[in-house]
């Protein structure tokens, strides 16, 4: 790449424009490590009126898995992480693809060079394994950087294959960061690592340093992870004699203190979280608080309401612990705050897993589950026994609270049936005013009256509502018959 060619790309980078990219590689699944990544990017591009961009870094062709990508585009587009413009400044929207700027990365490549920057190596197969990193190898010893101009034309010539290196200097170099502080390395402890493979794709490192500058990038998020490397990066820039970026470092999700969030040990993706039953707004809202404070007693955030008040100086360098109980916390809030409409179609799919009857009223099932669940996932088994009553045993009837055993329960059913039988109109209101005069009637709590009425309709202890809501979803002719059956499973 000429200088000029360079220039014509660098004149399309907009001056002062706060720019941020979430940079993924289609290797695996989307975990929650990545999605805090992109919405971290995200949330500092928006809060400061920037642009957003997405870039996949799929230069690695042989760890790519099928559907990853595919997947990196849902997940974002279903948590509103829509990215702007690429693959080029200004023009239409769309992601940056690595393995589709090949020609730019030569180029690069053969200016680096011009400029001593990096050197060609003809050591062969060593470089590939030190690049893929399967094998553990030594520091390279730069013998290639070394070689003379004659030396190194005659290998050309001769069609001898190589990769291109980066050479690192003497001395040291340090770095800014906005989370980690101030960070100095001796460059003695760097290798030349590799740049260009044989295959004429670039490694994850250079493709990374001339994509973010060629796309204006101005913070850089990334894990915590990459600190070691970033030294190398600084390096890169330096021998372009480009401007290097702001860099935002994030400590690690982790499951527990010592260990890492890891699929291998069972731990959720974000797809998984998804299919557990958790609303993206939750599992957004709670992936944002991994190391990051808002500074005050408030947790819950919309994403609008997240890119107002986000601040980089809240992330934390400590790492942060994944705690399901938590997002069941975060999940509950936000499944009780939805409009009742939206909740009953959102519902609506998992009550008819185990609810078939077309008779029930589903939007009067899904208010009485809306305050009652975590997840969604809870649905189907909290009204499972709307269309069939289950085998339950009459142990059920005792509870010591509110002071009901077999014979008490007994002759409470003994009292509800004809109350309820004899009621003019079938709704929550008046099944609610009959059975708490009832109760006052027989001068006890209304706790010793609605349990058996419970236990007799759900025949399960633990419900989605209780008595007089559920009557309600039964009906009155499912109801008579579940309190009559119940009434004769206690006997005389």
């Amino acid at each position: 790449m000429t200088n000029t060619q360079l220039n014509t790309l660098e004149s399309k980078i907009p001056t002062g424009q706060v720019r941020t990219r979430f940079a993924p590689s289609p290797t695996g699944y989307m975990h929650v490590g990545n999605l805090r990544t992109a919405l971290y990017a995200y949330l500092i591009a928006k809060g400061q009126n920037g642009k957003y961009l997405l870039r996949i870094e799929d230069t690695d062709q042989n760890r790519q898995v099928e559907g990853a990508e595919a997947a990196i585009y849902k997940t974002l587009a279903d948590c509103g992480l829509i990215h702007d413009e690429g693959p080029d400044i200004g023009g239409p929207v769309g992601p940056y693809i690595q393995s589709q700027r090949r020609d730019i990365y030569a180029q690069c490549a053969d200016l680096l060079l011009e400029r001593g920057g990096g050197y060609r190596c003809f050591c062969g197969k060593r470089d590939e394994e030190e690049e893929s990193g399967e094998k553990a190898v030594a520091k390279y010893d730069g013998r290639c950087g070394r070689l003379s101009p004659e030396e190194i034309q005659g290998k050309l010539d001769a069609g001898e294959p190589y990769v291109i290196r980066q050479r690192i200097p003497a001395g040291t170099t340090s770095f800014s960061d906005v989370v980690f502080g101030e960070i100095t390395v001796d460059n003695a402890d760097l290798d030349d690592g590799v740049l260009m493979k044989t295959d004429g794709l670039p490694t994850y490192n250079f493709a990374n340093v001339i994509d973010d500058h060629l796309m204006g990038i101005t913070h850089v998020v990334r894990g915590s992870e990459y600190l070691s490397s970033t030294p190398k990066y600084n390096l890169l820039y330096q021998a372009f004699g480009w401007d290097v970026p702001v860099y935002v470092h994030c400590s690690p999700v982790m499951r527990d203190a010592t260990h890492k969030m890891s699929k291998r040990h069972g731990d959720p993706s974000y797809e998984d979280l998804i299919a557990m039953g958790y609303l993206t707004d939750a599992v957004l809202n709670y992936v944002a608080l991994l190391g990051w404070s808002p500074g005050g007693e408030e947790e819950m955030f919309s994403l609008a309401e997240l890119t107002r008040v986000f601040d980089i100086k809240g992330i934390s360098k400590s790492p942060a612990i994944f705690d399901m109980d938590k997002l069941k916390h975060f999940n509950s809030a936000y499944i009780r705050a939805m409009e009742p409409a939206a909740f009953h179609e959102l519902a609506l799919p998992y009550i008819r897993e185990t609810v078939k009857s077309e008779t029930y009223d589903t939007q009067a099932i899904a208010e009485v589950l809306q305050q009652r669940c975590e997840t969604l996932l809870d649905l189907p088994e909290k009204v499972d026994f709307l269309d069939a009553l289950p085998e339950y045993g009459t142990e059920l009837y005792v509870n010591k609270k509110s002071k009901t055993d077999e014979a008490v329960s007994g002759q409470m059913l003994d009292a509800a049936i004809p109350a309820l039988e004899g009621m003019a109109q079938w709704s929550r209101d008046a099944i609610h005013e009959t059975l708490i005069a009832l109760a006052q009637s027989l001068e006890v709590k209304n706790a010793t009256l609605m349990w058996p009425v419970r236990i007799a309709v759900a025949g399960k202890l633990v419900t989605p509502g209780g008595a007089v809501e559920l009557c309600a979803i039964l009906g009155r002719e499912e109801t008579l018959k579940r309190l009559r059956f119940g009434r004769e499973k206690l006997g005389a």
